[in-house]
């Protein structure tokens, strides 16, 4: 059995796509492409998706992260300051390709 039904859906289960991507060298935005208004009625609910959940997934300030719902697209985007400029010395993601992972892996409860 896969970790995925052992212990319910995640957030890219209901997507289509989950990706993250640099905007600019120092932002990272992530997108999630949601599949149908239900998925995306889950994601862009306040409760489940927002400033403090995104902070204690990845360690930034609250007030800097900005959340975009975008219903007419099923999509939710949200931006946050990279903790380490892109190309920087100490920069292991130079894309940030990697930052969806723990957004994705949230799991959807009542699932």
């Amino acid at each position: 059995m896969s970790e995925t039904l052992a212990e319910g859906r995640t957030l890219a289960d209901l997507a289509i796509e989950v990706r993250s991507k640099n905007a600019g060298p120092f932002w990272v935005t992530m997108e999630l492409f949601m599949r149908d208004s239900e998925g995306y009625a889950i994601v862009a609910d306040e409760s489940f998706i927002n400033e403090q959940v995104v902070s204690g997934l990845y360690g930034v300030d609250a007030r800097s992260i900005q959340i975009f719902r975008i219903p007419s697209l099923n999509v939710v985007k949200v931006s946050f300051p990279r903790p380490i400029s892109q190309g920087s010395l100490r920069d292991r993601d130079i894309h940030a390709g990697q930052h969806h992972v723990p957004l994705a892996r949230m799991r959807v409860l009542g699932e």
